[in-house]
């Protein structure tokens, strides 16, 4: 009676183990996962911090041309201090939400709009898009602008990654008790499905 007693503890404690084995180990695995996520997250802000680096060069560049528009020049001004101070911690794996993403998009998308904006204006005045400054810089944020969607991509692939990992059972126990956290995408901008007008008239 007693050696079946010790055979019943044995097997509990047996179990137990595999248990608590099973959950180190599927902790370990979310680990790397939300690591990557952070890279990934440092990489979109690395890109975009080059795209801000080279505004103050292209409204330099552009503000020599006479009479250029000056609202023009202040909204991309003001639209690249907005994006530089909207910045999400990545610190803290809590800040990562589809909130602060979203916010942190839409400072992005300002400095977007009000980028292209220049851009169109700039077509007024030949002299200055047929300088070679112009030029140089104008290819470099056209390439800025792709390693930014590409960069944004490999984001949203790895956030992808790590939450189904997350929400899928029993994976999901193990990362409420560890405080994984679902982290946000980003969205395509409002508008984007939509193709442009073309009017050759």
């Amino acid at each position: 009676m007693k050696g079946k007693g010790c055979l019943i503890i044995g097997v509990i404690v047996a179990l137990l183990g595999v248990v608590v084995f099973w959950g180190i180990s599927k902790y370990n695995s979310f680990v790397p996962a939300q690591e990557n996520v952070e890279a990934q997250w440092a990489n979109v802000e690395n890109t975009y911090q080059k795209r801000a680096d080279l505004v103050p060069n292209l409204v330099n560049t552009v503000k020599g041309a006479a009479n250029f528009e000056q609202s023009t020049l202040t909204d991309v001004i003001n639209a690249r201090a907005k994006a530089t101070s909207t910045q999400v911690n990545i610190d803290n794996v809590d800040d990562l939400t589809p909130e602060n993403i979203a916010k942190f998009q839409a400072a992005q998308d300002q400095l977007s709009g009000a980028l292209s904006r220049l851009l169109v204006s700039v077509e007024k005045y030949p002299t200055l898009t047929a300088t070679q400054n112009f030029q140089s810089l104008q290819a470099e944020l056209s390439s800025i602008e792709q390693e930014v969607l590409f960069e944004r991509k490999k984001y949203n692939d790895a956030a992808r990654a790590f939450n189904s990992l997350i929400k899928t059972f029993p994976n999901n126990v193990i990362a409420n008790f560890g405080n994984f956290k679902e982290k946000g995408y980003f969205e395509a901008t409002a508008g984007a499905e939509n193709a442009p007008t073309v009017n050759f008239e």
